[in-house]
């Protein structure tokens, strides 16, 4: 069962990621316009490609699978990646995150190379932790040391933890009543997070009146498409499972059609439904119209199995890896598409 839950959860992050890429940064309006319904990959011809959400995820989990679950080497582990990761010049960096690996290379520790930003980095790459991590505790610890190396603001770590908490509380109960979750979320989270349970406040009750995602957005202001600031994209995100629990093409359209940070939104919800409802639950088509390499979808499923292995076992083992040439090459046929779209959204229609 752990296997399906963590399996589930990378690769809906993968799949919630690139059904959004092409959407991001694009208004409601506009992106329906120019690509129309979310429903399919738009990206390459038909297919689709990952972004950092869903490298960061696989980072995650080859730092929990090379730390056996210590906080501290997990955090030394996932620097170093950072480091290497961007080595192989990823497109659509953050500026948090940029900062903040230039920071660890120069050699500031990764407790203090965060910078102060409330950006949805951190919980980007969060929802594996949910799905891997059963002990309450640990969880908290591991999501602070995951944030903490980029980002500092506490609502950035408030945000991650909210995504991480929903997947684990998925591990044990496939639909969670929303009350329930947000009894677990204060109770973990405390007073000094009142600005942010407040807007998953306002999530839940929109969810109970039966009011859809892009509406809840429209009356957070966010009419225009959500922005990256976790006040904005969590709260959409939390919205957008708790209305489609066990429906992860329900979910991800779902925030993929407010526009904004499609890709980041689209990957979190994917990730916190993909632990519910497995492989088996993501719609085939657009697991097979993923096209990347050397990160594939078998590859990313490989290593969710070792890191099922891994948590099982409690011992720590030797993440699979990519060759940073091939990463490289990928990178830079990925900024060509990039560069397409880009300039294709030059032309109408407007």
């Amino acid at each position: 069962m752990l296997q399906t839950h963590i399996v589930g959860s990378i690769l809906g992050t993968a799949v919630g990621d690139s059904i959004g890429l092409p959407y991001e940064g694009l208004s409601r309006q506009r992106a329906r316009k120019i690509l129309g319904q979310p429903e399919r990959h738009r990206l390459f011809f038909g297919r689709g490609m990952i972004s950092d959400d869903t490298e960061h995820t696989c980072m995650v989990a080859q730092a929990l699978i090379d730390s056996g679950g210590d906080v501290r080497a997990f955090a030394r582990l996932l620097a170093w990646r950072l480091r290497f990761w961007i080595i192989a010049l990823p497109a659509g960096i953050g500026m948090a995150t940029l900062r903040s690996i230039l920071r660890l290379w120069i050699g500031f520790s990764p407790e203090h190379s965060g910078v102060f930003s409330a950006g949805n980095g951190a919980a980007m790459r969060a929802a594996v932790i949910g799905a891997a991590v059963d002990d309450p505790s640990l969880l908290r610890q591991l999501v602070r040391a995951c944030a903490r190396i980029t980002h500092t603001d506490p609502k950035a770590e408030q945000g991650a933890y909210a995504v991480a908490l929903a997947a684990q509380m998925i591990r044990h109960d496939a639909r969670i009543d929303g009350r329930r979750y947000l009894a677990e979320l204060s109770s973990s989270l405390g007073d000094a997070a009142d600005e942010f349970l407040a807007s998953i406040v306002a999530a839940v009750d929109s969810v109970e009146r039966g009011q859809n995602t892009e509406s809840f957005a429209a009356d957070l202001g966010l009419a225009k498409g959500v922005s990256g600031y976790s006040l904005h994209s969590i709260p959409v995100a939390i919205h957008a499972w708790l209305a489609n629990q066990n429906d992860l093409r329900g979910a991800v359209t779902a925030v993929v059609r407010c526009g904004g940070d499609t890709d980041s939104t689209g990957a979190i919800v994917g990730g916190i439904v993909g632990t519910a409802v497995g492989k088996e639950g993501i719609p085939r088509e657009w697991l097979q119209g993923i096209l990347e390499w050397p990160q594939s979808v078998a590859w990313m499923e490989r290593l969710a199995l070792q890191l099922a292995a891994s948590c099982e076992s409690g011992d720590r083992g030797r993440a699979i890896r990519l060759p940073i040439y091939a990463v490289l090459l990928r990178n830079l046929f990925f900024l060509l598409v990039v560069l397409f779209h880009g300039f294709r959204r030059l032309l109408p229609p407007y």
